[in-house]
């Protein structure tokens, strides 16, 4: 996938420049769509039985009233952060397992680039996504109450829920996490490196395709990441929440109570908040990865 076409094959990627591209497309990515998180995680939070969860407009509303704008990016440090190292790890790992997983042509058919993401998904689930959205979760949570128990900003909060829980706390929630990001990337990686192909293969062969059609690919990318793993994003929110180390035994434990006090349809509870975000997401990441990627090339081509 990465900033060359599969096809063109036998060139490498620098993992410099993958790791650099990856981390300033997540970067960028990450603080522009935080509203949009911050809406879907406050919706994913557990709800009294028989309870409507609020939709994101009421959410967004009601935050706004009672902490300004800068409600809507409570655990933004957090997330931004994680999501640059995320991103990074994301893309440097995706081009080491498609390298590992060329054929002799240099070609990466569709279901090799399904475990390349699948392997990158892991990677990025161990590394930055758990302790990051671990953090993020909680700040959420906490500043919903009336006296908020940890204080504001990423590092002041972060530290005072290590202090609470340990280094154990900020990786709970592990299992579904990578879960969730090894089929996240799966899905995502593997639509849009078939996608991408198909549209320079059918229309542009041997060109780079332009910002518009790469943010169209990666939006509709977003979409189908969106509703093939959203039962696993609601469980990684729920195992990272302030309570459940008393509610939930563990990850299934935890999916059996959804299912049997809210539903099967609690599984997709927030799926149109992550759904605009993830096509904005999918657009964005794509698109800074890979005009980052030209320009790190470029510079060094001289």
């Amino acid at each position: 996938m990465a900033a060359k076409d599969n096809n063109s094959a036998a060139r490498s990627v620098n993992p410099v420049f993958s790791l650099v591209s990856g981390t300033f497309a997540g970067a960028v990515e990450g603080f522009a769509t935080y509203p949009i998180e911050y809406t879907k995680t406050v919706a994913q939070f557990s709800t009294k039985a028989g309870e409507k969860p609020p939709n994101p407009i009421t959410i967004a509303r009601e935050t706004v009233s009672k902490h300004g704008i800068r409600g809507l990016y409570s655990g933004c440090g957090a997330l931004v952060a994680g999501n640059a190292l995320k991103a990074g790890v994301r893309f440097l790992s995706y081009d080491h397992f498609k390298s590992m997983l060329k054929d002799e042509n240099g070609k990466l058919t569709a279901p090799r680039s399904l475990l390349a993401g699948l392997g990158a998904g892991m990677m990025e689930a161990i590394f930055a996504v758990t302790p990051s959205e671990t953090i993020k979760t909680k700040l959420i949570d906490d500043a919903k109450r009336v006296q908020p128990k940890y204080p504001r900003g990423l590092i002041p909060g972060s530290m005072a829920i290590i202090r609470d829980e340990g280094l154990t706390g900020i990786y709970r929630g592990l299992v579904p996490v990578m879960l969730r990001q090894g089929a996240n990337s799966s899905v995502r990686f593997g639509t849009y490196s078939t996608l991408r192909n198909f549209v320079q293969g059918s229309s542009r062969p041997g060109q780079p395709l332009p910002s518009g059609i790469t943010f169209g690919i990666g939006a509709v990318a977003g979409i189908v990441t969106v509703y093939a793993t959203m039962p696993l994003d609601v469980v990684k929110t729920r195992m990272q929440t302030l309570e459940a180390r008393t509610q939930y035994k563990n990850t299934l434990d935890c999916m059996v109570k959804i299912l049997r006090h809210e539903g099967i349809l609690a599984f997709w509870r927030g799926a149109t908040p992550r759904l605009a975000r993830l096509m904005l997401s999918g657009g964005i990441v794509f698109t800074v990865y890979e005009k980052c990627m030209d320009a790190l090339n470029s510079m060094t081509a001289k």
